[in-house]
């Protein structure tokens, strides 16, 4: 590209675009990263942005977002990655040091499945987009992934697997000799045995039986297969957790800081089994709060190494489906050994804190204890307790730890961290897992209360382990590696679309400049109370970047927090198993892992981390199709979640259900999308469908495979 009859302003753009070679900018960031003023620089740089695009420099997408466009170098063309396989059959190669993806249009995925780590070519941009495309060449190293379909007979002595859209993009035929036992009409779970060409079938082998295709049984299942996830135990593991003893020796308890004489309770949801945290409280002579935060101490029945670990390590984490929780350990310790079960002796490990009343932690130490818990609380009983509404013989303890958690809050959102509330539909079931009834879960004090003692517990032992790092005034990675949680900043681009989509509706949210936790806030605090506060909230969540473990501490966005790991909850995430470990080795002055063993063990666990919420999630939507299968022809008042040229998405007030209106079903007018107003407007009537108006709507159809609700406009 030569730069010869360009301004000084073009070579500017230029240069920046370069410094983001993947990244499609936003014009008023281009004229703040110019330092221009925002009338005359915006008129500045689109005089030039426009030169330039004539000249064949750089390509301007909808949204008026710019990106080089520089031919792709023959020495780059060639890249190396795992490939993720949407429903609709295309795929998109993650690269690593790459910040987009390169999108695969399905004709071009070759015998490219989920998972595989594959050789693609990068071969242009997307046009309107700019996001770039690219084929397979060559599968590289087979996933070994679970595929989830039903089983077919399409011939004597011939089956076939029609897979899951969710699953695979392919269907697979199986040798008569690979059933397992699985007849037609049967819903299985599968994997790859080869696949060489792409003009023949793929050859697979069935490994489990769901149930009955269409049965909830099935349903649930194939969610979790298809995030791989199983529910059973092999029985190697089964067999080592049933060895472990509930019996606590004498001289591990010796050996221990003993408050079993102390009061400490467990606060939990009413259908919870597995206590994995307990807390006491006390107000010392200076008028400092003295907390406890004690954790079930998961490490000292689990060795590194042993057959449950490698198991628990495998999982990453418990899976909480809407019917059903899928453990990272077997029940014996999950509900059992582990939990931390009212009136019984158990091993924890403890995070003490005087806290002022100011909110700060003054003192803390971190120490191996054993408890033995005075009282199991639900939620509902504490609010109501705190609410004055019963009496119980630790009522003290509670309103001490209310009016901790009321300093913490205050302080916390004081200093930056991000608000978010986001209703939660829970669904009432009948005994085949139908639902009967959706409700949206109350959020009351009492969760706050547990919360603001767990991220104070959390954020205690990162400082920690932070303050063993120091040597000197450097710092080195591999000198007391640990694992973080971390959260980045959140993506600009969607928040640039974000301050479009409410500019609209009179709201103003200003993006240009830095992002700061405070910003955001400040929108959701003007949002707070109207019909577009869930809808806004989402879209918000939507564009943080996801929360992930790693030793590499960037800190945490979300909760304003330098410092953070997970320490409270062992029996349900591996990565808290991990912060045990590394804390209890460090205080006995050995090492536990690496910092590469720590990069390897972030990765995995953050992976798992989002497949199981995708399979929490997806069970949530499997219910709501189910739910409102029911109600074909009923009408329900609803607010529109979000616009595209496509048609209207409707969440459903009361029972928080989200479905589309396509434009073809908007018959009264013929309605032509507008990007900017992020609206819907009918080109004889004028009739504008916008974010956030209140609907009326009617479910038309349901779709379980694909978890789809269609709708159209009521009346009522």
């Amino acid at each position: 590209m030569s730069n010869k009859k360009l301004s000084s302003l073009e070579k500017n753009i230029i240069e920046i675009l370069k410094s983001y070679p993947d990244a499609s900018i936003p014009i008023p960031l281009l004229v703040d990263a110019l330092g221009l003023s925002k009338k005359k620089g915006g008129e500045k740089i689109k005089h030039s942005v426009n030169r330039l695009k004539l000249l064949g420099h750089i390509m301007v997408s909808r949204g008026n977002l710019v990106r080089l466009n520089e031919p792709i170098a023959s020495d780059a063309s060639i890249v190396e990655g795992k490939i993720d396989v949407t429903s609709h059959g295309d795929g998109y190669v993650i690269v690593e040091g790459r910040d987009q993806d390169i999108k695969i249009s399905n004709r071009y995925m070759g015998t490219a499945l989920n998972g595989d780590i594959v050789r693609a070519k990068l071969i242009g941009y997307h046009k309107k987009s700019s996001k770039p495309l690219g084929r397979i060449e060559d599968v590289i190293r087979r996933a070994n992934t679970l595929f989830v379909g039903e089983l077919e007979v399409i011939a004597k002595n011939t089956y076939l697997i029609r897979a899951d859209k969710q699953s695979s993009r392919a269907d697979f035929f199986v040798d008569p000799g690979d059933l397992n036992g699985a007849k037609p009409g049967e819903k299985v779970t599968f994997r790859l045995v080869q696949w060489d060409d792409v003009r023949g079938y793929p050859q697979a082998k069935v490994e489990q039986v769901l149930g009955d295709a269409g049965s909830n049984e099935a349903n649930i299942l194939s969610i979790l297969a298809e995030k791989q996830f199983h529910g059973a135990f092999p029985r190697e593991v089964e067999q080592f957790a049933e060895n472990i003893s509930y019996d606590i020796p004498q001289q591990e308890i010796d050996r221990r800081r003993d408050m079993r004489n102390e009061v400490v309770l467990t606060i939990d949801p009413a259908d919870a089994k597995d206590f994995d945290d307990g807390l006491s409280i006390s107000v010392l002579d200076n008028g400092n709060y003295y907390l406890g935060v004690h954790i079930a101490d998961v490490t000292h029945y689990m060795p590194r190494g042993s057959a449950l670990d490698e198991e628990a390590y495998g999982r990453g984490t418990s899976v909480y489906m809407v019917d059903r929780v899928i453990p990272m350990l077997p029940e014996r310790l999950s509900n059992g050994v582990c939990s931390l079960r009212p009136h019984e002796d158990k091993l924890t490990y403890s995070c003490f804190m005087e806290i002022a009343l100011n909110g700060k932690v003054v003192d803390y130490s971190i120490e191996e204890t054993v408890i033995h818990s005075k009282q199991r609380f639900v939620y509902e009983e504490v609010q109501e307790i705190l609410d004055g509404k019963n009496d119980h013989p630790f009522i003290s303890e509670l309103r001490t730890l209310q009016s901790l958690a009321n300093i913490l809050l205050e302080k916390r959102f004081r200093e930056g961290s991000i608000n978010f509330e986001t209703p939660e539909p829970k669904f009432v079931l009948d005994e085949s897992g139908k639902p009967v009834d959706v409700i949206i879960k109350e959020r009351i004090f009492a969760h706050r209360l547990i919360e603001e003692c767990m991220l104070m517990a959390n954020k205690t032992v990162a400082y920690h382990v932070s303050t063993l790092r120091k040597k000197g005034n450097k710092r080195e990675k591999n000198d007391h590696p640990f694992l973080y949680r971390v959260h980045d900043k959140p993506d600009l681009e969607k928040l640039y679309n974000i301050r479009e989509t409410v500019k609209p509706l009179g709201i103003n949210f200003e993006t240009d400049g830095s992002i700061s936790s405070k910003k955001i806030n400040s929108l959701l605090k003007d949002i707070e109370d109207t019909s577009i506060e869930n809808i806004v909230n989402g879209l918000v969540l939507r564009s943080m970047a996801k929360a992930e473990y790693s030793p590499a501490n960037i800190g945490h966005f979300g909760l304003s927090f330098p410092n953070y790991a997970h320490f409270t909850s062992p029996i349900r995430r591996y990565p808290d198993v991990v912060v045990h470990r590394l804390l209890k080795r460090y205080n006995s002055g050995a090492n536990e892992y690496t910092f590469t063993q720590l990069e390897k063990i972030g990765e995995h666990c953050s992976e798992r981390e989002r497949y199981a919420v995708e399979a929490e999630r997806d069970s949530v939507k499997l219910k709501q199709v189910e739910f409102l299968s029911e109600r074909l022809g009923e009408s329900f008042p609803g607010t529109i979640s979000g616009v595209t040229e496509n048609g209207i998405y409707v969440i459903l007030d009361d029972i928080y259900c989200e479905g589309m209106i396509r434009v073809s079903e908007l018959k009264d007018d013929y309605y032509i999308y507008h990007p900017k107003l992020h609206c819907l407007i009918g080109r004889s009537k004028g009739r504008k469908y916008r974010l956030g108006d209140s609907i009326n709507a009617k479910v038309i159809n349901t779709d379980l495979e694909r978890r789809q609700i269609d709708l159209v406009i009521s009346d009522f």
